[in-house]
């Protein structure tokens, strides 16, 4: 990512972030849409789980609320009130049809300019593994950004009054090994900060590995910021539409 260059987000006014999990947005891209929303650009998010597999303490049951709740504060946190969750199993998403409709029946009632979400390359940067879930969701938004502006493509959406919609210009995928450009974070540093700490006992049940919010958003953000000349940044992947 040393090639990296800042990206002009000046232009956007209507912003829905799809992602797995609660607190897929948090690791750089809550920083972004903190940033968005000072200066007025809506932002609604649509989570595709509701992180019940995710604490291994905590059986699915107790998760699934506890986390949903978790998310709502994150949310809260930066400035977001529009929060939806898809339903899917956590860890077993698939890339289907049933998914790509869901989600451009949410680009549909939201009607955004911008689609974010978060890297679904087999990999992280770096080369690591990246998790099933992230790959599935992600590709099913590349996909359904397309889908929700054609009627003859889900036609059930037009029965039930969701108009299509091809406005989106963009879909920007955070933490991508194919990043080419970065979001400047600095304005939104501190509540993207608070956003993650919002997970408090997701991070909790990580055990002795769970990372401290502040310090791990200020090695990465901060790294990035640095190949761009600003304080804080996160790597996006562009894919114009």
């Amino acid at each position: 990512m040393t090639g990296l260059s800042l990206f002009d987000d000046g232009d956007l006014a209507r912003v829905l972030a799809v992602v797995a999990h609660p607190d897929d947005m948090e690791y750089g891209g809550a920083a972004a849409v903190a940033g968005w929303r000072a200066r007025g650009v809506d932002v609604a998010y649509v989570i595709g789980t509701s992180g019940e597999a995710g604490i291994d303490s905590v059986p699915p049951e107790r998760a699934r609320p506890l986390r949903e709740r978790e998310q709502r504060e994150a949310c809260a946190r930066v400035g977001v009130e529009d929060l939806r969750f898809l339903g899917f199993p956590d860890g077993t998403v698939e890339y289907s049809l049933e998914l790509r409709r869901a989600i451009a029946r949410e680009i549909r009632r939201f009607r955004p300019d911008t689609l974010v979400t978060g890297g679904f390359r087999e990999t992280w940067p770096g080369g690591v593994l990246n998790q099933a879930d992230h790959v599935a969701v992600g590709r099913a938004v590349v996909d359904a950004a397309r889908d929700a502006g054609n009627r003859w493509v889900f036609p059930e959406l037009n029965e039930g009054g969701l108009e299509p919609w091809g406005g989106v210009r963009t879909v920007l995928a955070f933490g991508s090994p194919l990043s080419q450009h970065a979001v400047d974070v600095t304005d939104g540093f501190a509540a993207g900060v608070a956003s993650l700490e919002a997970h408090a006992e997701y991070l909790a049940g990580l055990g002795p590995s769970a990372p401290v919010p502040a310090d791990m958003l200020e090695g990465m953000l901060g790294a990035t910021g640095r190949l761009v000349g600003v304080r804080h940044a996160v790597a996006v992947e562009v894919l114009p539409l």
